[in-house]
């Protein structure tokens, strides 16, 4: 084959594999994952990203201090970032948070404030994800090894029905992939946080439990 002919051989398989990179873009479905943390979400992005046109959420008002969210938002900032995977960086609503569980400040952990805040963060992914045209959102919640897929999985689904979204039932903390997921996070050198998030799961000796956020 001569230089000439070799040229356009590799020019059509160069177009050719443009066109069929950009046809799967196209034809892949929207998905938006609502994230926790980086230690959580870090092997689900690894695996979601090839399948879906994807796209991290992080609406998390539950977590205290405000210098602990900052910490625990800028590790997911760089694992998107790893994968130039879309970030939202959704508002800190610390005192609607607040106003959201009140009553249930004694509940234990897994209790009905946790429930509720799964909810309160769930229902305000579904939201968006409905108003920027998402074909199904998921959530990192289950990756926690206290977090029931039993309790997130109906509340998830109940608002995917109520924004005509799909839902990704996946309990992520099944198939090895917390396994994979703490090497991918030592590999990395992550902050990878000692309490779930809010005032009420925080240790006394890590951060004061006043009334300021």
């Amino acid at each position: 084959m001569g230089i000439g002919n070799w040229s356009l051989g590799f020019l059509i398989f160069f177009n050719l594999s443009i066109f069929k990179s950009l046809n799967l873009i196209i034809f892949m479905q929207k998905l938006l994952l609502h994230v926790c943390c980086a230690p959580c979400s870090i092997v689900i992005i690894d695996e979601l990203k090839d399948k879906y046109d994807l796209t991290a959420y992080f609406y998390n008002p539950n977590i205290y201090p405000e210098s602990e969210y900052l910490k625990r938002k800028a590790e997911v900032v760089k694992v998107c970032k790893e994968w130039n995977i879309p970030m939202v960086d959704a508002d800190y609503e610390t005192e609607k948070w607040n106003n959201y569980v009140e009553g249930l400040e004694n509940e234990p952990e897994g209790g009905k404030r946790c429930t509720k805040c799964f909810a309160m963060r769930l229902n305000k992914a579904g939201e968006y994800a409905k108003n920027k045209g998402f074909d199904i959102f998921a959530t990192s919640l289950t990756s926690g090894r206290n977090k029931k897929a039993d309790v997130i999985h109906p509340l998830a689904q109940d608002i995917a029905k109520k924004f005509g979204l799909k839902f990704l039932d996946i309990d992520w903390k099944q198939g090895g992939r917390q396994e994979k997921g703490r090497k991918m996070v030592a590999d990395r050198k992550i902050y990878r946080q000692d309490y779930c998030g809010c005032r009420y799961s925080v240790k006394n000796d890590q951060a004061p439990m006043s009334n300021a956020q």
